[in-house]
């Protein structure tokens, strides 16, 4: 029996007597390969920006709306558009009576024109929040302060802005102490925020903050608001506060024992889970089209190797008649299906890969280049090659020395 080292040799030697072949061969199984794991980094990466982007609450925070937070279905958000609004009363009455809530805040929202001198943003959106949200939410100040409970409870025209605000009004200057206008009112810049970026192509980072009760004297109840809620890391405890904030929610809004709560609680996982069930399906979409373009690639390799042994039917029964067994023939054709499949395999993984990092450093999107798809892509490439080329090897390892010999 020959030595692995010498049938990889012959095997070497017979892929580049036809060296076209073997290239073309080899092509097909690279493009299978190589858009399994651009789609499996794209997907571990939106994964991961979703986590880091959309779903930034916190592992100790939850929300409280009138409307859902995370579904796709369109029927539910109409439905729920009919229920109660939220009021700053019911924040007071969860705030009240929440024991394991560390903090009770309350949000609410709406895009506008913002100017300042001669410059202006269009659909900014304007953020009213409670003073403690500085506590909850999780974006991170940068320069200045927080508006305090005193300046929430005065209506004070105050704010503090996003990024895209400070590079579009106050490129080279300190935005502290300068007055923008918002909503035919004039606020003064107390802090601003560190950049966020873009989600889903929209700018993150064009907002204004000014105290709650500053948002509703011009803006008034016709928004229901979203109560933001801090407990603590346990999840015993986490899982308390909902319970209490629900039981105070529905006994407010008098809500029957045998009748479904007229709000929504919405959670960080909430959000991944909605994102998890869109993104497999569009996952197993991807992966089920890759799939086939590597099979196709495998089918490929098993019609050139029965060619191959069509062409080299002599060969085999020379080599048959000076000694080599069944076996020596039967991993010889089967090393060289591999090889094809493992160099398609590994330049697939590079362009993958080179794919990845390309996106993740021109675009900031997280494309996550993992090892362990790596390893799939190389198992996946040598599976291939034993799967499709083992028939081939049977065939040449089983055909008659005397017969073979008498070939043209």
């Amino acid at each position: 029996m020959l030595a692995l080292r010498d049938n990889l040799v012959l095997s070497a030697d017979a892929l580049r007597s036809h060296k076209l072949r073997a290239v073309l061969t080899i092509l097909g199984l690279t493009m299978g390969v190589a858009t399994l794991i651009t789609v499996m980094t794209l997907v571990q990466g939106a994964n991961t920006y979703v986590e880091q982007k959309i779903a930034n609450l916190g592992t100790s925070v939850f929300r409280i709306a009138r409307t859902p937070f995370a579904v796709a279905d369109f029927t539910v958000i109409a439905k729920a558009l009919k229920n109660k609004r939220i009021e700053y009363d019911d924040m007071l009455a969860v705030r009240a009576s929440c024991s394991e809530c560390r903090y009770v805040g309350a949000s609410d929202s709406t895009t506008l024109l913002t100017t300042y001198k001669n410059k202006e943003v269009q659909d900014a959106t304007l953020y009213g929040y409670t003073a403690n949200m500085a506590e909850i939410d999780t974006r991170t100040l940068t320069l200045g302060r927080y508006f305090s409970e005193v300046e929430d409870s005065h209506n004070a025209s105050v704010c503090l802005i996003g990024d895209s605000l400070v590079q579009e009004f106050f490129p080279d200057s300190s935005p502290i102490g300068r007055t923008i206008r918002a909503a035919n009112e004039e606020f003064l810049v107390i802090g601003t925020f560190e950049k966020i970026g873009s989600v889903l192509g929209q700018d993150q980072d064009k907002y204004l903050i000014i105290p709650l009760t500053t948002f509703l004297k011009f803006r008034g109840s016709r928004n229901s608001l979203t109560i933001e809620v801090k407990a603590t890391d346990d999840p015993r405890a986490y899982q308390a506060a909902q319970d209490q904030a629900t039981v105070t929610l529905r006994s407010r809004r008098h809500d029957g024992a045998n009748r479904e709560s007229d709000f929504f609680i919405g959670t960080a996982q909430s959000y991944l889970s909605l994102w998890e069930s869109i993104s497999g399906a569009f996952f197993g979409v991807f992966i089920m089209v890759s799939s086939i373009s590597a099979i196709v690639g495998g089918i490929v390799i098993m019609n050139v190797m029965l060619v191959s042994v069509t062409e080299r039917t002599k060969e085999i029964g020379i080599r048959r008649a000076i000694g080599a067994t069944q076996q020596d023939v039967l991993s010889q054709f089967l090393a060289e299906s591999v090889i094809m499949c493992l160099i398609g395999g590994l330049i697939g993984i590079s362009i993958g890969f080179t794919c990845a990092l390309g996106l993740r450093t021109l675009t900031g999107f997280p494309a996550t280049v993992k090892t362990w798809v790596a390893i799939l892509g190389v198992v996946l490439s040598s599976g291939i090659g034993m799967f499709f080329g083992i028939y081939p090897a049977i065939k040449a390892s089983k055909l008659d020395p005397v017969t073979a010999l008498r070939a043209d």
